[in-house]
Order: C-alpha cells, then sequence, then structure tokens
C-alpha cells in the first residue's frame, strides 16, 4: 500500500458521512478496553457489547474507551448510537488516510492525528491514524490496531498518580497527545543518529550504496514531514480554541504539546538540510576526484609531447639523417628526452600542479 497517499475504486462516489472503513485492515476483530476512574475507584475491562457503555458519559468517573479495529462498521454505528455522536464523525474515524484536524462539535471535540512508530530491525517508519473523541466525561480513542504506545498513560492511572487521577478528559487527551508527540520525536533521533553518522562513510565510502542510503533516509524524512507537519498545525489550532470541553489550566499543558511538536518539526527540517548537503559534499567530492585524475592525466601526456615529438622526428624515414650516423646519438636522444622530462616535471611541482 502507497505510504503518502491511497484510495480505492470502490470508496469514489460514497456519500460523506457512510459507514465505510477506508484503508487497511490490520487486525481481525475489533477491541474495546475501557478504563473508568475517578480519585478514588479504579474500574478497567474489555468489552464486546457497545450497549453496556452508553451510560458512561453521564456519571461524574472519567472513562476512557479504546478502540482497536476500525474496520466493523456495526461496531462504529453503535458507538455513534450509544454516545449520541454525527454519523459524519464516524465516518471521519473510519477513514484512515484523513489528514490531521481537529473539530469542534456540539457535544464533542474532535481530534486526528498520525501515530508513528520506528522498527529497528527492518530500519522502517510505520504509521497508523489515531482519532481521539473527547465529550464530558468521556474520551474516546481509535486505533487502527491494538498496540502498546499508551501503556504508560494506563500505568499512571493504574498507580494514582493525582494529577491525572484529579483531572479531567482534557488532561487524559493531553496526555495521549504527548506520548504520540514522543514517539515522534523518538523515531525522530533514531533516523536522525544513522543520518549522523553517513558524514564520516560520505568522506571514506564513495560508492553507489551512499547515494542510496541518502536517497532512502530523504523519503524517510519526508515521510516524516508529511505526517509530523499537519500535526503541528492541528496543535496550533488546539492551542487556540476556546472550548469548555479544555479549562484554563490546559492551556499550560496544550502549550508544552506545541513545543515539543515545534521541535520535532524544526528537528526535520535541519535533518533535511543535512541531508542535502551530505548531497552535495558527495557529488563535490567526486567531482574532485574526477578533476584530480583529469589534472594527472593531462600532465602525464603533456609530458610525453615533446619525447613523442622527437622519436616521432628520428623515426622517419628519410635517407639523409647526418646525426644518425653519430656514434653516441641514440645516447644524447636518451639524455635529451629524459632531461626535459625533469625540467618539466620540476616545472609543474614548482607550479603546485603535481
Amino acid at each position: 500500500m502507497a505510504r503518502f497517499i491511497s484510495k480505492n475504486r470502490e470508496e469514489i462516489g460514497l456519500s460523506p458521512d457512510a459507514y465505510f472503513f477506508k484503508g487497511e485492515k490490520k487486525i481481525d476483530q475489533s477491541l474495546i478496553r475501557i478504563i473508568d476512574y475517578d480519585p478514588i475507584n479504579l474500574k478497567e475491562w474489555k468489552s464486546e457489547s457497545i450497549a453496556e457503555l452508553q451510560n458512561l458519559d453521564v456519571t461524574g468517573s472519567v472513562s476512557w474507551i479504546n478502540v482497536d479495529g476500525l474496520h466493523d462498521e456495526k461496531v462504529m454505528e453503535e458507538i455513534a448510537e450509544s454516545f449520541d455522536l454525527d454519523s459524519l464523525i464516524l465516518s471521519d474515524v473510519m477513514e484512515t488516510n484523513s489528514r490531521p484536524k481537529i473539530q469542534e462539535h456540539d457535544n464533542c471535540i474532535f481530534i486526528s492525528l498520525k501515530m508513528l512508530e520506528y522498527d529497528e530491525e527492518k530500519d522502517f517508519i510505520s504509521s497508523e491514524n489515531l482519532v481521539i473523541i473527547i465529550k464530558n466525561h468521556t474520551l474516546l480513542s481509535f486505533q487502527e490496531r491494538r498496540t502498546e504506545v499508551f501503556n504508560p498513560v494506563r500505568e499512571r492511572i493504574r498507580k494514582s498518580k493525582k494529577r491525572i487521577r484529579n483531572s479531567g478528559t482534557d488532561y487524559l487527551a493531553f496526555c495521549l497527545l504527548d506520548t504520540v508527540l514522543d514517539h515522534y520525536s523518538f523515531t525522530i533521533s533514531c533516523i536522525g543518529e544513522k543520518i549522523e553518522n553517513l558524514e564520516n562513510e560520505i568522506l571514506n565510502r564513495l560508492n553507489d550504496s551512499i547515494i542510496e542510503d541518502i536517497n532512502r533516509y530523504k523519503r524517510e524524512i519526508n515521510f516524516l514531514r508529511r505526517n509530523v507537519t499537519p500535526c503541528r498545525e492541528m496543535i496550533m489550532n488546539l492551542v487556540k480554541i476556546d472550548s469548555d470541553y479544555f479549562n484554563e489550566d490546559s492551556l499550560v499543558h496544550l502549550k508544552e504539546l506545541q513545543d515539543n511538536v515545534n521541535q520535532a518539526y524544526d528537528s526535520l527540517e535541519s535533518y533535511r538540510e543535512i541531508l542535502s548537503d551530505y548531497l552535495n559534499i558527495y557529488h563535490s567530492t567526486i567531482s574532485n576526484r574526477l578533476n584530480d585524475i583529469m589534472k594527472f592525466l593531462t600532465v602525464f601526456s603533456v609530458i610525453f609531447i615533446p619525447i613523442t615529438f622527437i622519436t616521432g622526428v628520428y623515426g622517419t624515414n628519410f635517407d639523409i639523417f647526418p646525426e644518425l650516423h653519430y656514434k653516441y646519438s641514440y645516447l644524447i636522444m636518451w639524455i635529451v628526452m629524459i632531461v626535459i622530462v625533469l625540467i618539466m616535471v620540476v616545472y609543474f611541482r614548482r607550479k603546485k600542479w603535481l
């Protein structure tokens, strides 16, 4: 499947609010995980029925409902009915190739962005769509497959960390977004370390594999920029949002998200410039080596021009050649040629051409 854009023929002409999964199916069956908590109590379970979750939003506790797998149209329709969500919202959830964005609706806030995962063994970056829907006492998160990305957040809830247990869905949303951005930074740092290690190889190993490495990392950086840049725009819009779902204390945390995503974006731009510099260094080094070879061949040719002239003159077939009959003519010719070569070599060295 294409990493930058993917569109199936079946999706053409569909209604915007149709429950139709647009993307790559990554797990066989949807999984729903729930964590319901307040400062004192904590409940955690898995559910196969959406009906038993519909009253969670009216309780005083915070309910985090995480749905792994977006392909089940029936589950999505039941979620829309149980939590009074517009069909357009769930249609956007099932659109895995959508651009990161934030939308404020009458009864919720919709946030979508890309999650990045770096496979160190394969040296490959993959992405998946993440949607967060914020309501009064309920936060719904939708992932394409089951991952352990948010386990640190779950552990903070389980260990009764005061800030997260005493806060609402706005702070929980911040924690999830912050975790995603931490993965951005980690992925960029892993790729960046490999890019920085290319510098010594460029100077010591000039072959086609260097160009392949540079081009491969340029593709990865472009892929990261495609995901980080719209996420940066989304975070900037989130900071400016004026909604009852975010209290004033959340503004500080949202600005922290903005700093993190700006740092990730600046790092990507730096590595992008570094790769361009590497490419210029490679071509400059190749050009310099070629110039050195051409200079050597030119000097070598110039040295042999007078020698070729002398041997050409005395290699003619004229009968009358007085000096040919002299006893030391052959020796004198060699002495003259050697002296000419030495004079030219000394001259070239003084000119620093050799």
